[in-house]
């Protein structure tokens, strides 16, 4: 495989995940995927007096515990990379001043994950350096309070809307062999279909990972049967069925196909259309998906991380909403 971009993709040869750590909410724990997380906590303030600080938090947390099963202090780590959902990626730079070493903070939204992970991966494939700690992390009520109201407010939720995932994600990538590798990257473009409701995300972002995995799978030149699943990152239930609308219109034949967003919570937990924020995808992936690729119930997955570039400024503008689709493919080494 080349480690130059051929379009959007990139083939990697040298890129393997070393260790995870994942830290998460109540009621992702309370959810089907619960015991695959290392820690979960009781409420939304995790024992600190502000939202904001408990998901500090919760992310110093997640890269304690990545950096302690990859047998790895941090210092060890070349590069950090990362970002959150708030203004200025507060959780992310407020935990890179403890740990005083070389960052990158990024904002994809949502979609973060899949950004991180792609930059990352470029990097160790051409030798720039040998690891990094990818990681992201969002909070319900830290989310709510910028994009939306305030958890306190009480304010109706509408049925399209979904619900930022409380936790934190570390990922420590490497250019050592290990049992799993990320085999390929996609970086996404801005697709916007001039869908202004911020409370309806799905059907905009449902088109931004359409138009990523067709631009995947024609840049690396396979078939979306390649993969044993295709997950989207936080889609949830409307935004699904769109995406398998969108699939189906274009004839293109998969195995399995589910979205992170429906897979992180049951049906009868009052989540409106499911999961969405950058810990979304992540813990869903890290966590569960990536359990299941070591126990052999999948050999190949592609993760198509959704964003939502929106801010509170241009919706109260009426202004329509830019989305983005970050995604990489995971494999399991023979």
């Amino acid at each position: 495989m080349s480690s130059v971009l051929s379009g959007s993709s990139m083939g990697l040869n040298n890129v393997y995940i070393r260790s995870i750590g994942s830290t998460c909410g109540i009621d992702e724990f309370n959810g089907p995927l619960g015991d695959y997380f290392d820690r979960h906590y009781p409420d939304f303030h995790c024992g600190y007096p502000s939202y904001e600080q408990a998901e500090i938090a919760m992310l110093e947390e997640a890269i304690k515990f990545a950096l302690k099963k990859g047998k790895l202090k941090k210092e060890d780590i070349n590069l950090y990379m990362g970002g959150d959902l708030n203004n200025q990626l507060t959780a992310t730079n407020y935990m890179a001043k403890k740990i005083k070493r070389p960052l990158m903070a990024m904002y994809g939204a949502c979609a973060t994950m899949g950004l991180v992970i792609d930059n990352a991966a470029m990097l160790i494939e051409n030798h720039c350096i040998h690891n990094a700690n990818c990681f992201v992390c969002s909070h319900n009520a830290t989310a709510e309070r910028q994009f939306r109201y305030p958890l306190e407010y009480g304010v109706q939720r509408k049925e399209t809307m979904t619900t930022t995932a409380t936790g934190a994600v570390s990922v420590i990538l490497d250019n050592n062999p290990s049992n799993v590798k990320v085999e390929s990257i996609t970086i996404g473009r801005v697709v916007d279909l001039n869908q202004s409701d911020p409370n309806d995300m799905g059907r905009a972002m449902a088109p931004a990972a359409f138009d990523t995995l067709v631009t995947h799978l024609k840049d690396l030149k396979r078939s979306a049967s390649y993969y044993d699943l295709i997950v989207t990152g936080d889609l949830s239930a409307y935004g699904k069925k769109i995406m398998k609308e969108l699939m189906k219109q274009s004839n293109i034949e998969y195995r399995r196909y589910d979205d992170c967003g429906c897979l992180l919570y049951d049906s009868n937990q009052d989540v409106n259309q499911g999961g969405s924020g950058p810990s979304c995808s992540a813990l869903v992936t890290f966590g569960y998906l990536f359990a299941k690729m070591l126990e052999g119930k999948y050999k190949r997955i592609l993760v198509i991380t959704t964003g939502a570039l929106l801010s509170p400024v241009m919706t109260n503008q009426k202004q329509s909403i830019p989305c983005i689709g970050h995604a990489f493919s995971l494999e399991v080494v023979q």
